[in-house]
């Protein structure tokens, strides 16, 4: 046994029982940062600090891909020196943090419409992204400019184009080339989606994606997620059986 196992094993974790991909959406930075009367930016900044413990965590435990929904294409929206503030925390964290995702093997991905980003966060993401691109021991994925319904539209124009083009036939069409065309393609579907702060919907992250995935939600505002509450959430998914719409074997 790995010391990896191990370790997982001393927290009543089975380590072949672990979900592949952990999707989570953070939510609650902005009632965090309110409830102790700071500013916004105040709540995204200690967002971030969970960010590196949660990746951290993950690393250790095993997971092998960590998606996690740090700014959607309804984020356009708020105020201007809200967005400001958030590229210029992101374009830090991806500068501080590049040295700690080379040491643990993790690589850096991206989903979303990246092209959106200022021009300096783009050319941090690309730096990190070329950097870590041999990494294999874990994925971080990090939604940017993202949105499931963009996303979708996005994969239909381009199979219309294959079909324009006699590149594709109707009958060719099929749940794999469809995949084959998101922006996860290459990775597995998340087999657990977090979601924090007690808001009872997906906010239109990953909507083809986690069609099978385990949900779960926590009144836990994102800047107070902890390793711990990570763990537990493992635990319970362990217990879960997961049927993919059939039955099983036991109770047919």
């Amino acid at each position: 046994m790995s010391s990896k196992e191990t370790s997982v094993s001393s927290l009543a974790l089975d380590p072949e029982k672990l979900p592949a991909h952990v999707a989570v959406i953070m939510d609650g930075n902005g009632r965090w940062a309110r409830k102790r009367l700071l500013n916004r930016v105040k709540g995204h900044e200690q967002g971030a600090e969970t960010v590196r413990r949660i990746v951290r965590a993950c690393r250790e435990l095993g997971i092998r891909v960590l998606t996690l929904y740090a700014f959607s294409t309804e984020n356009w929206e708020r105020p201007k020196a809200e967005i400001t503030a958030l590229m210029t925390l992101l374009k830090k964290f991806l500068e501080s943090e590049k040295a700690e995702l080379l040491e643990n093997g993790i690589r850096l991905s991206t989903i979303g419409e990246t092209e959106r980003l200022p021009a300096g966060v783009q050319q941090a993401l690309s730096d990190v992204r070329a950097a870590t691109a041999h990494l294999t021991d874990m994925t971080l994925n990090l939604a940017l400019s993202y949105g499931g319904r963009s996303e979708l539209v996005r994969m239909a124009r381009r199979v219309a184009e294959k079909a324009a083009c006699g590149e594709l036939s109707p009958e060719a069409v099929d749940q794999d080339l469809l995949a084959d065309l998101l922006y996860t393609r290459g990775l597995p579907d998340p087999d657990l989606l977090i979601r924090t702060s007690g808001e009872m919907r997906i906010s239109n992250f990953l909507l083809w994606q986690i069609a099978y995935a385990e949900i779960f939600v926590t009144d836990t505002l994102w800047p107070d997620f902890s390793r711990e509450e990570l763990i537990d959430i493992l635990k319970q998914f362990q217990q879960r059986e997961r049927r993919f719409g059939s039955v099983l074997p036991e109770n047919r």
